[in-house]
């Protein structure tokens, strides 16, 4: 590590641990109303470029990205393209800054060859990946955004927030709606007490519907690698298997060596607000059900195409709640106080529709309705949204993006909106409901001691092996 980089990721340090209020210096004053001083970029790797992936860098191309890691650039450079095959419109910015960045297969290699230039990394792979890659960054002293869920096991998310506390860096798990104005909006109207006591949560989602594959065996063809895919580097720290396009470049979520199914893909958006708003914590006990998993022999290899789970949460001796989760297209007993023309599912103008989840707080006193990402809260009965349309302001509103909140937040500008000592638990709780689906029976989760006294063969949900290599 060169003299220049040492100060360079000691400075960004430095502020990134300074109070949020600093007093900065318009850029505007510095030259003129778009200049942007080059000590004020950031120095951005992404992992996962494609995809979602192209996603949140394309939130970045204001910093400086020097470098993009990906096992197959193909699809990442199909990804920037329309049907003409050229650049498509609004991403030609980033597009600019691939050509220039590094670009690797292997982050490992990343990492040994460029890492003292690198000061914050996105991580956007699938699941299994993101808790290797993520605590390397992090003892390397780089700052982390990781997307959503934080992790594919439980284990690996308590790591990441021991790694986090231990290294200072500036982190954030990729749910957006913890940023946008509207979940703000809904949670401000619940503490104003607009519904009353909170008892119920009801979250859903149409997903793994229409979006991927689940509740299916392996498939039985074999499929060689394209040339230009890294098929080892997709696996990772996962068992060996050999390539088919089941697995890559989307199918990956239903996989339960890869992914983490619905509630791990969408809980993090339809779940994070009540989650926030009434301090849940960790559940007290965790149950499932669902239709059957796609299986090899005896192994569940695919994760089911419907569930719902349950989730109590005793809350320190606060008023319990009750969370109930739906996939796969199942919908949520319609609330009393829920006029009979207000859909579950709202109609959409666009074809096909996007896709559709949401979720009702039910309180004593009516119900808080929101879709997913925390969007458009509506009150019922509804004389309650004009009785409760100024509840006071209690959240600070963030400008920026999520992604650029985090940038701010490493330079010391702002305050991540989702670092990980929220994010940790949230997605403990989340995989908490994984658990429990493949332990086939209610779990008792002991947060302290990262144990199921009431199942301990269920135990083994809670972590993983690695291959050779990849380990934490």
């Amino acid at each position: 590590m060169n003299d220049d980089s040492i100060d360079r990721r000691t400075f960004l340090k430095g502020s990134a641990l300074a109070t949020a209020g600093l007093s900065v210096v318009p850029r505007h004053v510095l030259g003129g109303p778009s200049y942007q001083a080059p000590s004020d970029t950031l120095n951005v790797a992404g992992i996962g470029v494609g995809g979602r992936g192209a996603g949140n860098m394309n939130a970045l191309t204001s910093e400086n990205i020097v470098a993009v890691c990906d096992i197959d650039f193909d699809r990442v450079d199909g990804t920037l393209r329309n049907d003409e095959g050229n650049v498509a419109d609004g991403l030609g910015a980033l597009h600019e800054a691939y050509e220039q960045a590094e670009r690797y297969a292997d982050y490992r290699v990343m990492f040994d060859e460029m890492g003292d230039e690198i000061d914050g990394v996105v991580i956007s792979t699938p699941d299994h990946l993101h808790a290797v890659a993520a605590q390397q960054a992090m003892e390397m002293g780089m700052h982390v955004y990781v997307e959503k869920p934080l992790t594919r096991t439980i284990r690996e998310a308590r790591t990441l927030l021991q790694t986090a506390d231990e290294t200072d860096v500036v982190t954030q798990m990729g749910n957006q709606g913890h940023t946008h104005p509207d979940g703000r909006r809904a949670i401000e109207r619940v503490w104003d007490g607009a519904i009353g006591t909170v008892k119920e949560i009801h979250a859903w989602t149409d997903r793994p519907m229409g979006w991927w594959p689940q509740g299916v065996s392996r498939p039985d063809d074999s499929m060689s690698a394209p040339s230009d895919i890294e098929w080892d580097l997709f696996l990772g720290p996962a068992p060996e298997v050999p390539y088919h396009e089941a697995y890559h470049p989307f199918g990956w979520r239903g996989w339960t060596d890869y992914g983490t199914g619905a509630l791990g893909d969408m809980g993090a958006h339809l779940i994070d607000h009540a989650y926030w708003a009434l301090d849940l914590g960790y559940p007290t006990e965790v149950w499932s059900s669902s239709s059957p998993f796609g299986m090899e022999g005896d192994t569940p290899v695919s994760w089911p195409t419907v569930t719902t789970t349950q989730y109590k949460f005793g809350r320190g001796g606060r008023d319990p709640v009750r969370l109930m989760w739906y996939d796969g297209g199942l919908l949520p007993p319609r609330p009393r106080a829920l006029p009979d023309d207000v859909p579950l599912v709202r109609d959409t103008d666009t074809s096909p529709p996007p896709s559709w989840g949401g979720a009702i707080w039910v309180g004593e006193d009516g119900i808080l309705m929101h879709d997913t990402y925390g969007q458009n809260p509506r009150l019922y009965p509804q004389e309650l949204e004009q009785e409760y349309s100024d509840a006071p302001r209690q959240l600070p509103r963030i400008d920026a993006s999520h992604q650029m909140n985090w940038v701010e937040a490493c330079k010391g500008q702002a305050e991540a909106t989702c670092p990980f000592d929220y994010a940790a638990p949230l997605t403990e709780t989340l995989l908490l409901g994984v658990v429990a689906l493949q332990a086939g029976a209610p779990v008792r989760y002991d947060p302290r001691s990262m144990a199921i006294p009431n199942a301990p063969d269920a135990e083994q949900y809670l972590r993983r092996d690695y291959r050779d290599g990849w380990s934490l």
